[in-house]
């Protein structure tokens, strides 16, 4: 058989390995013939100035993608290049071996038999077992054995570290599998917890198809050793502990409950109520088999006899302690779900007796210290650019830094990075944090005054002001004095790392927050930088529960539609604050959003507080009115940033079109991927029924999608920006695009690097150690993306058993499901950590290119920039060590700690804890 490059019009052999048709291995001779003739075949080519993708093209080699295009591949070509030699070799051997044991040949003259130099036979002699023995084969044969015990195999980046060979071993063993007629594909499933997918490399048995994988991604199976759970649950919870009744005491209402509704309280000592060291964790517990407590718990020593928890509540008595609590979630044929009955993600590790841990002690500190632009925007305008200002120098002088740095891969990585996090403040508008600012639970601790908080993070005496989220204005913010002087908050909460005590009169004022682990934004406010108001009178005595009660037959409102009116309702608030509106009308508002935000759990009547609080007319007041007579919506950008913008589905642009930045202006640029889908419409009044290709779209934020940030301002220009405040946060987003953009044009002009055999040589045992350290990493790589598989897969059967999942529980499912998926696989990400000796042989060019851009996408990123831009820190001496030890075991308040050592509360924190 014959094929004709048409170019040159030259006829050549079909005998290249298998190929489909009539004669899979080629039109005659013996394998070793095909292959020397392959390889003579392509020596000719490459001498003729044929490039390996054009040789791979013209003996079609390749494979042919899903919508049936043949893609050549250079890769493919190498494989089969590999598998000939290896064949010719082992071939070679066998030849040299029986005219040297069966004829008795010198070396020299079984050389002039086969056409080799006497070196080359010698070698051939030396060691046939190793070449009869080939990796190549052991490797082949186990992929093999996993294909067909598995039926799809994960082969994609990393295994070669579970296998133990070259990545170059490992394609020219997939190849040699794909000569015998297995298959590969490659396939996205999606990410659990973003919006992202992973692609998957599957090499399958001959005959399957993209279609045959993609129906079923979880039936993919990984090299990694896997074996069941022995039974366990879908998403890892050990079936819960229960607590009898019988050892609760529930305080209602009428009680004084409410004044800590959430709360619950623990015996001291008792094995399954044990918070394992902590003074506080937000959990859930499982009673009676039907029913549960949700809330903050602490340790109480004095309990009444014969109970083990006290929980409180804002609810009356009913004669029945189980209606005070909440019923454990059902599936839709009335079982109990026993994998996820609480509703809630728990922690990993965090069954402890009849404990199931959400949050505990040590958690909260490590959220976010940013400002908010639904904060800030509420605030006076010179507080808001000074912030946003001192976040642009932060960012800016980072970028410096990082321009400064005298190693091009890191520096290219560290601005790749840099532009993206850029790129995301834009979109976000945070502002820097105020001097001492912590996010913290908060916990009743009513034998304080109304003025005071419990607040051991904080000096003695500190003013501060306290922020909740949603966060409806001045007038939601209480100012208090910081004692931690109390008695009964230091008994109960001692030296609490990241909790603060109000009297219940104070969670009131923060938007009718209670104690099941709402937390504040603590702000020291000494100089009066955070403005406050006084409560509005209009939503004094306000209960929404009271005022909308539900009545028979009222449509249920469902999480998906409470968090679209919570996000109507809040950008209602911003764009009225903006726009001066009087304090009656957000009184108006913010009562409509009490109502919104307690609809779902307490089914209330929110369409009528809609039509009482007249909010369609705040509405076209402040966010205006199509000429339809549509109501507009957002209005001002403090509003619109985030909300969703539809367009054509698209990607990066490709290098090979000017992509994926503009390199004169650093710009991301994109293409769109001109995919389309069928719309079909019936018409009502002829029946007809007619079809169009409609793009397809994807959603972004629409801050990201305009160059301007003015646009999305309620004025839509520079000249206009509508109102100071919009001005100001359209001024940041801009600059921090710019900041962006310079970066990825920096990241363009950064030069590669070339590695020093010198240094190498002295920094051997740092390069060997980070190999070491890479290779772990990599490990992990197959095992993340097999716990992706595993996840949806979980996730998939749990949609289906509740198609009516509302997004807040699918999105805790999702979370849960891959947090049990990576326990089940084995998945844990360990990152390179490196050593000053290592980030000294990085910085000499011991390490290649290569090498280095795979440990920094393995490794923590910060500690990089840590290391690449070291910076003066206050150091705790063990001097200072021993005597913060023993201050805190007497007591002592860790600000007053500080204080007396010379040093931030936060250097004293993180020496301690």
């Amino acid at each position: 058989m014959t094929f004709i490059i048409e170019e040159d019009d030259v006829l050549i052999h079909y005998g290249v390995l298998r190929r489909s048709g009539r004669y899979p291995w080629g039109s005659g001779g013996t394998v070793v013939s095909r292959s020397t003739s392959f390889l003579g075949m392509v020596e000719d080519l490459k001498k003729q100035g044929f490039s390996e993708s054009e040789i791979a093209r013209s003996l079609k080699i390749g494979r042919t993608d899903r919508n049936g295009n043949f893609q050549p591949s250079s890769t493919d070509l190498r494989a089969l290049k590999t598998i000939a030699k290896e064949k010719k070799k082992q071939a070679d051997t066998n030849m040299a071996l029986r005219l040297k044991e069966t004829k008795g040949w010198s070396t020299n003259a079984i050389a002039e038999r086969m056409g080799m130099p006497e070196s080359t036979i010698r070698g051939l002699l030396k060691n046939p077992l190793a070449a009869e023995q080939s990796i190549l084969h052991h490797v082949s044969d186990m992929l093999r054995a996993e294909v067909d015990s598995q039926g799809l195999l994960d082969i994609g980046a990393g295994i070669e570290y579970h296998v133990g060979v070259s990545e170059t071993r490992i394609k020219t063993a997939i190849a040699m599998l794909k000569e015998e007629g297995y298959v590969t594909h490659n396939v996205q499933v999606p990410q659990l917890g973003t919006n992202q997918k992973t692609t998957l490399k599957v090499l399958a048995p001959a005959g399957t198809t993209y279609r045959d994988i993609v129906s079923d991604p979880s039936k993919i199976g990984s090299i990694s050793k896997h074996s069941d759970d022995g039974g366990r649950s879908f998403l890892g919870l050990k079936p819960p502990e229960n607590l009898s009744s019988k050892r609760l005491k529930i305080v209602y209402a009428e009680d004084g409950g409410g004044k800590e509704d959430g709360v619950m309280y623990l015996r001291r000592g008792v094995d399954d109520l044990s918070l394992g060291g902590k003074n506080y964790a937000q959990v859930r517990i499982q009673v009676d088999g039907t029913h549960y407590l949700k809330g903050m718990a602490m340790y109480r020593d004095d309990l009444p006899k014969g109970t083990d928890v006290v929980f409180n509540t804002s609810k009356s008595n009913s004669g029945n302690k189980l209606d005070a609590l909440k019923e454990l979630k059902r599936n839709p044929d009335g079982t109990i779900d026993t994998d996820n009955p609480f509703g809630a993600v728990i922690k990993p590790g965090g069954q402890k007796g009849v404990l199931n841990v959400v949050n505990e002690e040590g958690d909260w500190d490590k959220w976010s210290k940013s400002l908010s632009s639904q904060m800030l925007s509420k605030q006076p305008e010179s507080l808001a650019k000074a912030q946003l200002d001192a976040r642009f120098k932060e960012r800016k002088t980072e970028l410096d830094e990082i321009n400064s740095l005298t190693n091009p891969v890191v520096r290219k990585a560290l601005l790749d990075k840099f532009a993206d996090s850029a790129d995301s403040s834009a979109v976000h508008l945070k502002a820097a944090s105020l001097p001492g600012q912590r996010t913290q639970v908060i916990l009743p601790m009513n034998s304080m005054r109304e003025t005071e908080i419990y607040a051991p993070n904080f000096k003695d005496g500190t003013r501060v002001a306290l922020i909740r989220y949603p966060h409806g204005g001045t007038f939601e913010i209480p100012e208090l004095t910081v004692n931690n002087r109390n008695p009964t908050a230091k008994k109960i909460m001692g030296q609490a790392q990241d909790a603060v005590g109000i009297n219940h009169k104070v969670a009131e004022r923060l938007s009718g927050a209670d104690f099941d682990g709402d937390t504040v934004l603590v702000i020291p406010n000494n100089n009066k930088s955070v403005k406050s108001s006084s409560a509005l009178e209009a939503l004094k005595g306000f209960d929404a529960r009271t005022a909308y009660p539900k009545y028979e037959g009222m449509p249920k409102l469902d999480d998906r539609g409470k968090q679209r009116l919570m996000g109507e309702v809040s950008n209602l608030i911003t764009d009225m604050t903006l726009q001066g509106a009087h304090h009656d009308e957000i009184a108006r508002a913010v009562k409509h959003s009490m109502v919104v935000i307690d609809a779902e759990k307490h089914e209330l009547d929110w369409r009528q507080s809609a039509r009482d609080q007249g909010i369609n007319k705040l509405k076209e007041t402040y966010q205006g009115k199509h000429s339809t007579g549509r109501l507009k919506g957002a209005s001002t950008i403090i509003s619109r940033a985030q909300s969703t913008a539809y367009v054509n589905e698209r990607k990066p642009r490709s290098a090979s079109k000017g992509g994926p930045v503009d390199p004169k202006t650093g710009k991301l640029v994109y293409e769109e991927t001109g995919k389309k889908y069928i719309v079909t419409t019936v018409s009502k009044k002829t029946g007809k029924t007619t079809t169009k290709e409609v793009p397809s779209t994807m959603k972004v934020k629409a801050l990201s999608n305009v160059d301007d940030a003015y646009k999305l301002t309620s004025g839509g220009s520079k000249k206009n920006p509508g109102t100071i405040m919009e001005g100001i946060y359209a001024d940041h987003s801009n600059r921090m695009k710019d900041l962006a953009n310079n970066a990825r044009l920096a990241s363009l002009k950064t030069p590669s690097i070339k590695r020093s055999p010198t240094a190498a040589v002295v920094y051997k045992p740092e390069v060997d150690s980070l190999k070491a350290k890479l290779e772990t990493a990599l490990k992990n790589a197959p095992l993340e993306r097999k716990a992706q598989v595993v996840g949806n897969a979980i996730v998939r059967i749990k949609v289906e058993a509740n198609p009516d999942l509302s997004s807040g529980d699918l999105k805790k499912i999702k979370g849960q499901a891959l947090v049990e998926a990576r326990v089940r696989v084995g998945a844990k990400k360990v990152p390179v950590v490196i050593e000053p000796r290592e980030w000294e042989a990085i910085q000499a060019h011991a390490v290649s290119q290569n090498m280095l851009s795979k440990i920094l996408n393995n490794t923590d990123i910060e500690h990089v920039k840590a290391l690449a831009t070291p910076r003066q820190r206050t150091v705790m001496t063990d001097a200072k060590m021993t005597r913060a030890r023993l201050m805190l075991a007497r007591g002592v308040p860790q600000s007053d700690i500080a204080a007396a050592l010379g040093v931030p509360v936060s250097t004293v924190h993180e020496a301690l804890f």
